[in-house]
């Protein structure tokens, strides 16, 4: 038996059930008011509309007059053509493998985004529940959630193309189109963002281009490669005069991913080895 002395009074026993309770409430709270921030800058005008690092940030959705399950999508009679086509190289029971390459020809329809309802669609054709097509569309950065240019220049920001300068690169690029990263151009043509490494980090740095101004008959993909500040800003004039850049490398003393100023090895033929089994050599 504990003593208890006269004067002091020891606290009330807290039940299990009251402290979940508590810290429930403390959670929901907080959530709430997380919700009612993100709300307050979601329905902004559309000068200070969201950009696409909200729309890659989160992985849930919160509707907007342009991007709600209210509004009906469908496939264009061309695009419902490629649908079947994609469908005819998966098995009946398989349909819903076919959800990534739906989902871009969606997002290319659309001028480079993918709204809800156009998710809801995907889901209905390869005939599973929504959250399964979300699912996919939050995890791929090349699906995005929110409006983007009509080019959507990308840079690559991983180590290789950060050592040759990426930075500079981004730098120059909104400085000269006057937006932030993600944000879209006031004339709707271009939005910077960036992208971890494209698998060319031999001709770093490098940026690529998605090209939805002539929606998905005319969708382009394009790399551009060894770029500097001064010629990723030439890029974006070339684009805005609708020309077509030369992907690629942008040094012209390379060629592809060869060497500058040429090659230093393998000049001739290899030698063969002494012998073709190698077990008697």
């Amino acid at each position: 038996m504990f003593r208890t002395l006269s004067n002091h009074r020891s606290p009330l026993p807290i039940s299990p059930q009251l402290r979940v309770s508590q810290t429930t409430t403390m959670f929901a709270r907080g959530a709430a008011r997380r919700i009612s921030q993100l709300r307050h800058v979601l329905w902004r005008s559309p000068s200070q509309a969201t950009t696409r690092s909200f729309s890659t940030a989160l992985n849930y959705h919160i509707d907007t007059p342009d991007n709600n399950a209210e509004i009906q999508w469908k496939f264009s009679d061309d695009n419902s053509a490629k649908v079947k086509e994609i469908l005819s190289h998966y098995p009946l029971n398989y349909k819903q493998s076919a959800v990534i390459p739906l989902l871009d020809l969606a997002q290319q329809q659309l001028g480079g985004w993918l709204p809800v309802s156009a998710m809801n669609e995907v889901a209905r054709i390869i005939e599973v529940a929504p959250i399964r097509v979300y699912e996919v569309a939050t995890f791929y950065s090349m699906f995005n959630r929110a409006k983007v240019g009509k080019y959507h220049l990308l840079v690559c920001g991983t180590t290789p193309c950060m050592i040759r300068g990426s930075r500079d690169i981004e730098e120059a690029l909104l400085k000269h189109l006057g937006v932030k990263r993600n944000e879209v151009t006031n004339d709707g043509l271009f939005s910077v963002g960036e992208m971890e490494c494209m698998g060319c980090c031999v001709n770093a740095p490098m940026i690529t281009v998605a090209d939805y101004s002539n929606g998905s008959e005319g969708y382009t993909y394009n790399y551009y490669e060894d770029v500097t500040p001064k010629r990723v800003v030439e890029i974006v004039e070339m684009l805005r005069r609708g020309e077509k850049p030369p992907p690629g490398t942008q040094n012209p003393n390379r060629i592809k991913a060869a060497p500058e100023g040429g090659n230093l090895t393998l000049l001739g033929e290899p030698k063969a080895p002494p012998c073709r089994d190698l077990d008697e050599c």
